[in-house]
């Protein structure tokens, strides 16, 4: 008799094969199915001996591989080809059987899929899966909503192939329904965010302490080794001191500079609009990507006159460095306030109870963002889990006082030599609203009462109230 497996994964493209390969490195049984069976049949032939694997060449023949209850993972694109699969395998499963989206699903679809399917009886998950293809079979980062009782036969093979940390597993329940890919969408904008910054730093060492991107390896894998320690910052040394080949010019100078996305940071910054919260960091990074993209249009725009960017030397270029680090570390600190605030609005919206403690800990490894700098957010949110913002947190507070004065010495000098830094800049300007005494918001409700009567409060009394602008006297009543 053939030995059941205890999980199957439908979708063989790189993503999918190499986690079906993490799942039978592991030990567990897997079953494998693709629409094409040539390659269904070259996984089996290449990577058999990896584990136990259960090839099946039709729906009907893999949903029978499996054992109770059935764990159906789907890896395809989002959107209708996800659909088509669920309506293919929904019809032979029973009663408590289990369907997982790993994919990069939009979570309002993970919502609506979840709710039909536990009609019928189903347990549908959207888990987030990070850390790209040598994530999945090395070790990803995995955040799966859907029930709790889904999670009981689920969780353990997900905690098994997941990344660790100091022995924890990357992995944790995150909530209800579309909860898992939500986090994973935040996930990604802050990666968007994370990314920017990254390069705006890149940008403020060349042109204006003057380092060729050889040096600017070396200072990136110094800061690799404290505070700033991360995936993200390890791969920009590397990408910065590589030499194309062709060329022999720096690699990063032959790239075009264009950068493209597959649409999560748009999602986030929808999201966060809806929800009314200000991830500008975000949005910052997601518009500058899309302006990088318009080419025709900043072609167009060259000849605009602008200070000319004159670098800095010897001593200074040197101290520059320093506060970049600082201005960098600072503006990450943002960012990351931003996302989980963002987190922490749709857990209230959606009632998912989310533990942003929890979140911080599966972020450590595996990941885009994975970083030691996340274990002090972990920290942070374990000693007060409904802390308003990272900001206001012991040691985060007390390493952004300290990096202001280089913060702001960055943004004016980049300010002063025409150098963009939309992310560095946004940051700064957030902090200084947060912790502003009055904002200039006061004035734009009286803009709107006065054309639109929308009315506004006052800080002395309760209510609202309006004026009649149009009379002489300018009477204000109750609303």
């Amino acid at each position: 008799m053939t030995k059941k497996a205890s999980i199957g994964v439908t979708g063989l493209a790189v993503m999918g094969r190499n986690l079906a390969r993490n799942l039978a490195r592991h030990g567990h049984t897997v079953a494998l199915h693709n629409r094409s069976d040539q390659r269904t049949r070259d996984l089996v032939e290449e990577f058999g001996s990896e584990g136990d694997f259960v090839p099946a060449y039709s729906a009907k023949d893999f949903v029978a591989a499996l054992d109770r209850p059935r764990q159906v993972v789907i890896m395809v694109k989002a959107g209708a080809p996800t659909d088509a699969v669920i309506e293919e395998f929904a019809p032979l499963l029973e009663k408590g059987d289990v369907i997982v989206d790993a994919g990069n699903a939009h979570f309002a679809d993970t919502r609506r899929r979840e709710a039909a399917l536990r009609e019928r009886g189903l347990h549908f998950v959207g888990a987030g899966v990070s850390g790209g293809e040598e994530g999945a079979l090395h070790g990803p980062s995995i955040m799966p909503g859907g029930s709790a009782e889904s999670y009981e036969s689920l969780g353990p093979l997900f905690e098994d192939i997941s990344a660790k940390v100091d022995g924890t597993p990357c992995c944790a329940h995150i909530g209800p329904d579309g909860a898992g890919h939500f986090v994973k969408m935040v996930h990604n904008g802050i990666e968007y965010s994370d990314m920017q910054l990254i390069a705006e730093s890149f940008d403020l060492l060349r042109g204006a302490a003057g380092f060729e991107p050889a040096r600017i390896a070396e200072v990136f894998r110094t800061w690799n080794t404290g505070r700033l320690d991360s995936y993200l910052i390890e791969i920009t040394a590397e990408v910065l001191g590589h030499v194309d080949a062709a060329t022999g010019k720096p690699f990063v100078d032959v790239v075009a500079d264009r950068a493209e996305q597959k649409g999560t940071g748009r999602w986030t910054v929808q999201i966060g609009l809806d929800l009314g919260i200000p991830i500008t960091g975000i949005a910052e990074a997601t518009f500058a990507r899309s302006l990088s993209g318009h080419t025709e249009l900043r072609a167009s725009a060259r000849g605009l006159s602008g200070p000319s960017r004159t670098p800095l030397a010897g001593a200074e270029a040197e101290r520059f460095a320093d506060d970049v680090e600082q201005a960098l570390y600072a503006s990450k600190v943002v960012a990351y306030a931003q996302g989980f605030n963002q987190i922490q609005a749709a857990s209230a919206e959606y009632d998912w109870n989310i533990d942003l403690g929890a979140v911080a800990s599966i972020w450590r490894g595996g990941c885009i963002i994975r970083a030691t700098f996340l274990d002090d957010i972990r920290v942070a949110f374990e000693a007060e889990p409904t802390l308003p913002t990272l900001l206001t947190s012991g040691d985060f507070r007390k390493a952004v006082e300290e990096a202001q004065d280089a913060w702001r010495s960055v943004v004016s000098t980049a300010v002063r030599l025409g150098i963009p830094t939309p992310g560095f800049s946004t940051a700064l300007a957030y902090y200084d609203e947060l912790r502003a005494q009055r904002l200039p918001a006061a004035l734009i409700q009286g803009q709107r009462d006065y054309f639109g009567a929308h009315t506004y409060q006052r800080v002395d009394r309760e209510g609202s109230f309006h004026t009649e602008w149009a009379t002489e006297a300018r009477a204000e009543r109750p609303a």
